[in-house]
């Protein structure tokens, strides 16, 4: 593995609504800048940035119409490549978030796509060979857009209507109009896309978080083409970037991570059961106990299994794509929560804003956000004018804020040694300090039945042992463990404590353990 991502803590970062650091209403990379010694100090020891690149912002710039140029609105490239430096100077790394799979239509390479007459950019994207015909018809395929255009065809879209999806060939090509995975315009999007992360690897970047990884190919059921197209892109890294690191939205840890991949995403779609534990009418880490927790453990051990026991599968707190976690959770249940993201392995990702439970709003959509947007509001930083976000007036603002008289704030919880934010510290520092709870550490679950508590987990390397038992309900657990008590390395709640063989988990806690 990539020495740093054992260790790793990431953070991350909605540009637009982190720091505003020329009173203009929206967050930018200075900002971010700025906030370096916060974060750090919080534990988290990397960053991952949502799109900060030239955009018309249908999509919240997950619509890019330039990849090499950072949005003015968040400052310059110059901006960018400083925020390296100093990421670097406190032993903190930045991914950037890639886009490969489609562009926004107002990008230079669509617009000459578009056009009656053929030239190089007709093969960048995927058009049928007659407007009459829809892509869309067609397997792979979610959306289209024709009629629009010069161009006699219809174009595919992979999200919004303003995303046309970039060709990287079909994996089973059935029309003339589908381009082959190794045809001349399909591997010339894929050296477009080399060329993009060649230009930020150069200037510091440390690797990318790559958005709907596994949809580049299309018609490809079993991935297996999709694979070969990141192998490739990850020989070209070896050979010209070999620290630089790729971390997959896919959601299948087997595929990704066999296509070069470091890590993958459980995501809160598809199969992993990963809102069971979260965000549910009942979620698993509810005081409630009405939880069940069964479903996602197993998911995870048949994606643990099918990795070869690497477990290079990263959960996070929230994203800018689900609604908030506090929505579901308190800040006392939040802790709970915490206690098991920080000790998973993997590499643990923090959204901006959970670590003082910053609620989700109800909001009109903003940017594409639609419900979405509830979970983009802009960070609360302490009690001064627009909770320290920014200067501007409050109408400029990104989005509208928590107008509610107990918003949670960072001054506070900074103040305050029992708040979230400092649990938060306590388990980032304990797991740095613990090579058994990091990326690579081993996992066996010792005890997760349906709709049962607590929930147990053994994660050892060749030199420790650490049982993790977790009760999020409020009622006390307990279960046979087999093991026998050296020390307790973390303690939330009453006590934790293994007696004749039986761990007794009372209501509401949690501990870690070290073993024999």
């Amino acid at each position: 593995m990539n020495h740093w991502l054992e260790q790793s803590i990431f953070y991350e970062i909605y540009p637009q609504s982190f720091y505003d650091s020329n009173e203009d209403g929206i967050g930018d990379i200075p900002g971010i800048t700025q906030k370096l010694d916060y974060i750090r100090e919080l534990g988290c020891n990397a960053l991952w940035l949502n799109p900060c690149y030239l955009s018309p912002f249908g999509d919240a710039g997950y619509d890019v119409a330039d990849y090499c140029l950072v949005a003015p609105r968040y400052g310059t490239n110059e901006d960018l490549q400083h925020l390296f430096e100093e990421a670097h100077k406190r032993n903190m790394h930045v991914i950037l978030d890639l886009v490969p799979g489609h562009t926004s239509t107002e990008h230079p390479w669509f617009q000459e796509s578009c056009k009656a007459e053929p030239n190089r950019f007709w093969g960048r994207y995927i058009w049928s060979d007659t407007v009459w015909k829809d892509v869309a018809d067609y397997e792979g395929i979610s959306g289209s857009l024709r009629g629009l255009y010069p161009r006699c065809g219809s174009v595919a879209v992979n999200f919004f209507s303003n995303q046309p999806a970039l060709n990287y060939g079909f994996a089973n090509p059935t029309e003339s109009w589908q381009s082959a995975v190794d045809s001349p315009e399909a591997l010339a999007t894929r050296q477009a896309m080399k060329e993009v992360m060649a230009f930020w690897l150069s200037k510091g970047c440390d690797g990318f978080r790559v958005d709907m990884a596994g949809s580049l190919i299309k018609n490809d059921p079993e991935s297996v083409e999709t694979i070969k197209l990141w192998q490739d892109m990850r020989a070209f890294l070896d050979k010209e970037y070999p620290d630089a690191v790729l971390i997959s939205e896919w959601g299948e840890p087997d595929k990704s991570l066999l296509g070069g991949f470091h890590m993958d995403f459980l995501l809160h779609y598809g199969s992993s059961h990963y809102m069971d534990l979260f965000r549910c009418a009942h979620p698993f880490f509810s005081r409630e106990g009405k939880g069940n927790a069964y479903s996602f453990v197993e998911t995870y051990r048949k994606n643990y299994e099918l990795t070869n026991k690497k477990g290079l599968i990263c959960i996070p707190s929230g994203n800018h794509d689900m609604e908030r976690i506090r929505k579901y959770l308190d800040c006392d249940e939040l802790k709970l929560v915490y206690a098991f993201l920080l000790s998973m392995p993997g590499a643990p990702f923090l959204y901006y804003g959970d670590e003082i439970g910053m609620r989700h709003l109800e909001l009109t959509s903003v940017e594409g956000g639609y419900d979405r947007t509830g979970a983009r509001t802009p960070m609360q930083w302490d009690h001064e004018k627009n909770y320290g976000f920014s200067n501007a007036s409050e109408t400029e603002l990104y989005t509208p804020q928590d107008a509610s008289g107990d918003a949670p704030v960072v001054s506070d919880q900074m103040e305050d040694e029992t708040s979230l934010w400092h649990e938060i510290q306590k388990l980032s520092g304990l797991r740095k300090a613990t090579p058994a709870l990091c990326a690579s550490g081993n996992i066996e679950f010792v005890y997760c039945e349906p709709e049962k508590y607590p929930l147990v987990y053994l994660r050892s390397d060749q030199h420790t042992k650490i049982l993790v038992a977790l009760n999020p309900s409020g009622e006390d657990a307990a279960c046979e463990c087999g093991y026998q008590e050296t020390a307790v390395l973390y303690a939330l709640g009453k006590s934790v404590e293994i007696k004749n063989g039986t761990l007794n988990v009372p209501g509401e806690s949690a501990a870690f353990i070290e073993v024999k």
